[in-house]
């Protein structure tokens, strides 16, 4: 069905015609609504792509979450897929600590820890024994960790 926009600037920005693609996913028993303006492909190639792309929005979201990315540094496709990539390899790292540490944290607590306690000397299983995390400036005192703690 073609459709188009009908307010005097939404018109004047995009004023070719848009396409309504109705799909109904037999997985999840539910119709989806898709507005685009790829005429030239069938419906179910418009649901695959708003699909993949969908797969795009939840990696990037467990990249912010798990990897704590908040920004990228450098905005070519080399210097994101290094910044990926170090975050994926430190994320992994920890997981194979905590693994083999048998630790009974999350990841996350874990990564918590060790970025606080980067220069702290003590063992990581009394790092990870000594306490709690939502206690763990208590260790430290108010102002964190101290470089010149020995």
């Amino acid at each position: 069905m073609a459709i188009g926009v009908t307010g005097f600037y939404p018109k004047q920005y995009y004023p070719e015609p848009l396409r309504l693609v109705r799909y109904w996913d037999e997985e999840q028993n539910r119709e989806f609504v898709f507005l685009t303006n790829a005429t030239h492909i069938s419906p179910l190639q418009v649901a695959e792509l708003y699909k993949n792309r969908w797969q795009v929005e939840l990696f990037f979201k467990w990249l912010k979450q798990h990897l704590k990315i908040k920004k990228f540094w450098g905005t070519t496709e080399n210097a994101v897929r290094i910044q990926i990539y170090a975050a994926i390899c430190t994320y992994c790292l920890v997981a194979i600590v905590q693994h083999d540490m048998q630790l009974d944290r999350s990841t996350y607590e874990v990564l918590q820890i060790l970025s606080i306690s980067l220069t702290d000397k003590t063992p990581l299983r009394d790092l990870f024994d000594k306490t709690k995390f939502q206690n763990d400036k208590e260790r430290f005192g108010p102002d964190g960790p101290s470089l010149f703690d020995f």
